[in-house]
């Protein structure tokens, strides 16, 4: 019984088993300690969060290199195996590796972040974790009106990066022109109608155009653009039914429902103000009248 315990405690095979254990025990002792120490004190929420996943991945990295190191004078006579073997691996994962690739691109590629809007795959809604395979969103729209959570968490693989545009709504410029289209009909006092609405606007988003400039002038520094006009923008066209006055202004991407509610409040109060003046506009139909139909009908007693 002692001579098979020694066999057992001796057993090279335990003693690698038994220093691959020890050693991931202390890998991860020495990341979780760095994460509680000096990560957790970092300011910048989005910068701890990424250099947390980092450090996760690092202790991966460790983690495998401990095990080659460990198991490398095994290794030699198994290298054309192991090669066949990874390249089926290679060819039967390619997806997840393709998703891991998207990883590091998403967290050294500034495609995203943690808290920011994107539409990925098809799906819109605000980052809420960045995994080494998949995103999590939190969604929006879809069967809710407007820019708000719908409550369905959707997790989308980081291979889309590579698939299909990434659309980020916050990363530069948390901006957006947004339009909102004001019928009115033909007889009402144009002039007033056009320094009316403009007067509104510039009342309720002269902030953000402000706001949204100057983030337009740190884009043009970083990038190659043109000027851009962010102060409310007012234009008329008339159709077969109305006079359509557009309203263009900028807005922030977490605030287009809110401030069009606050926008059409004001004009309908306002153009209701102006007792006639300025009348709003809606689709009118004209039934028309039928004409006579005349009906002849015959007499069976004269076919006989």
């Amino acid at each position: 019984m002692e001579e098979q315990i020694k066999k057992i405690l001796f057993d090279p095979v335990i003693g690698k088993i038994v220093t691959i254990l020890i050693g991931i025990f202390i890998i991860w002792i020495l990341i979780k300690a760095v994460q509680r120490n000096f990560i957790s004190k970092l300011e910048n929420s989005s910068y701890r969060y990424r250099t947390k996943k980092f450090s996760i991945f690092i202790g991966y990295i460790l983690t495998i290199i401990l095990i080659t190191i460990v198991y490398s004078d095994k290794l030699g006579g198994l290298t054309i195996a192991l090669g066949v073997a990874g390249a089926g691996i290679a060819f039967a994962l390619q997806e997840v590796i393709t998703s891991f690739a998207g990883w590091l691109a998403i967290m050294f590629g500034g495609f995203y972040t943690t808290s920011d809007r994107v539409q990925l795959g098809g799906i819109k809604g605000d980052v809420m974790d960045i995994g080494v395979l998949r995103t999590t969103i939190m969604e929006v729209g879809q069967w809710v009106d407007g820019d708000l959570y719908n409550g369905r968490i959707v997790l989308v693989a980081n291979s889309f990066v590579f698939k299909e545009p990434v659309f980020n709504y916050s990363r530069d410029f948390p901006f957006l022109w947004d339009e909102i289209k004001i019928p009115i009909q033909y007889g009402s006092n144009y002039d007033k109608a056009n320094d009316l609405f403009y007067k509104i606007t510039q009342n309720i988003a002269a902030d953000l155009s402000v706001q949204s400039l100057e983030k337009w002038h740190e884009l043009q520094n970083k990038y190659l653009l043109e000027n851009a006009q962010t102060d409310p923008m007012i234009s008329m066209i008339g159709n077969d039914n109305w006079v359509e006055f557009t309203i263009r202004y900028v807005v922030n991407y977490k605030q287009r429902r809110s401030t069009k509610t606050k926008l059409f409040e004001q004009i309908i109060k306002e153009v209701e103000k102006t007792k006639g003046e300025i009348k709003f506009a809606s689709a009118t139909f004209q039934l028309v009248e039928a004409p006579d139909i005349r009906v002849k009908l015959n007499n069976p007693n004269n076919d006989r």
